[in-house]
C-alpha cells in the first residue's frame, strides 16, 4: 500500500487528528509519510529496539499485515453475509487493537522523538480510550451494540486491574477512525 493512498484515508480524519491526536493541520495531510520518514530516520539503536520487541521476526509480522489486508480485501467484497461480517469485526479489531499495539505501537512510542507525528499517533493508539477498548478485545469484554452500529465494552476506568469493569460504548465512527490510524501508522513504520 503507497504512503500517498494512506495519507488520502487518514485525511478523510483531518478534524480527528487535530483534536484528538494533536496533529497540526499541515499535518494532517502526510500521516503515513511522515511516520514513514520518522522511522526510517531513527537512530540504529532505537531500530534495533523496535524490531526486538518480541521474539517474532519484522518479515513475519509485515507477512501478517499483509495477509491482514488481503483477508480484509476479501471480506468487504462479500455483502450481506453475516459470518463473514463478524469474523472481519474480529479479525480487524484484533489485528488493529491487540496485534499492533504489542508488535509496533509501545515500542514506536519509546523509541520515537517527543513531539514527532508517530509518538503522537502511537500514544493515542495506547491509551485510553483505545487502550481500554483493547483491553476488552484481548480480554473477551466486548460484544455487539444493540442497534449494530457500534460495540459495546467494558474495561476499567483507570489502570487498577482490582478496579470493577465499567460498560462503554464505541461507535462506528470512532472504530473507523481508530482502525484507519492504525492501519496507516502500522504500514507506514
Amino acid at each position: 500500500m503507497s504512503y500517498e493512498r494512506l495519507d488520502r484515508q487518514l485525511k478523510a480524519f483531518s478534524d480527528r487528528l487535530i483534536e484528538e491526536v494533536g496533529l497540526k493541520e499541515h499535518e494532517t495531510g502526510k500521516v503515513a509519510t511522515s511516520v514513514a520518514a520518522e522511522v526510517r530516520f531513527l537512530e540504529p539503536g532505537s531500530r534495533a529496539e523496535v524490531q526486538a520487541a518480541g521474539p517474532v521476526p519484522l518479515r513475519d509480522r509485515l507477512d501478517e499485515l499483509q495477509a491482514f489486508q488481503a483477508w480484509m480485501d476479501i471480506a468487504s467484497s462479500v455483502r450481506s453475509n453475516a459470518a463473514v461480517t463478524r469474523a472481519q469485526v474480529i479479525v480487524q479489531n484484533y489485528v488493529c487493537f491487540v496485534y499492533l499495539n504489542e508488535a509496533c505501537f509501545r515500542a514506536l512510542r519509546r523509541v520515537s522523538k517527543p513531539g514527532s507525528v508517530t509518538r503522537r499517533c502511537c500514544a493515542y493508539l495506547t491509551d485510553n480510550p483505545v487502550r481500554a477498548f483493547r483491553n476488552a478485545i484481548a480480554h473477551s469484554n466486548w460484544t455487539y451494540a444493540p442497534d449494530f452500529r457500534g460495540l459495546v465494552y467494558w474495561a476499567n476506568k483507570g489502570s487498577d486491574p482490582e478496579e470493577a469493569l465499567s460498560r462503554f460504548e464505541v461507535s462506528q465512527g470512532d472504530l473507523d477512525f481508530w482502525q484507519a490510524l492504525s492501519r496507516g501508522v502500522a504500514y507506514a513504520a
